[in-house]
């Protein structure tokens, strides 16, 4: 296909390449060392970010984005903020769920089950009712 007047293709280096596949393999080992490490709520965020800092690489080196005319490069980063902000809502409703006073961990019908168990363990109101005291 013939390309248009002044337009040609960037040939990264070699060197560029390597490093960046080493850089993506530490980052990979990196990967798997935090995988086995219990870090709380920041496993997720770690993982993403470095999921993230791997895939801009790939896209900037491998993908040539880097040399690529800059509205792809704008395209990308604003389709990148809009997955960033989805999943930080994501992350926040999963994370917190269950720490509201108002709700309460498990189905309705756990609750339901509970309700009824606790109903079957409450004694006859006849079996408890007060006498009234003998007066001389």
């Amino acid at each position: 296909m013939a390309h248009p007047e002044g337009h040609t293709h960037h040939i990264t280096p070699t060197r560029t390449l390597v490093a960046v596949f080493a850089g993506l393999v530490s980052l990979t080992i990196l990967t798997v060392v935090t995988s086995r490490m219990d870090l709380g709520g920041f496993n997720v965020p770690l993982a993403l970010g470095i999921a993230g800092v791997k895939g801009t690489l790939v896209v900037l080196f491998f993908m040539a984005l880097k040399y690529d005319n800059r509205v792809n490069m704008v395209i990308l980063t604003v389709g990148a903020l809009f997955v960033i902000v989805f999943l930080s809502f994501t992350m926040l409703d999963t994370q917190f769920r269950g720490d509201l006073p108002n709700t309460t961990r498990g189905t309705i019908m756990d609750q339901a089950r509970e309700d009824e168990a606790l109903k079957a363990r409450e004694p006859d109101p006849e079996s408890i009712r007060i006498s009234r005291p003998d007066t001389p």
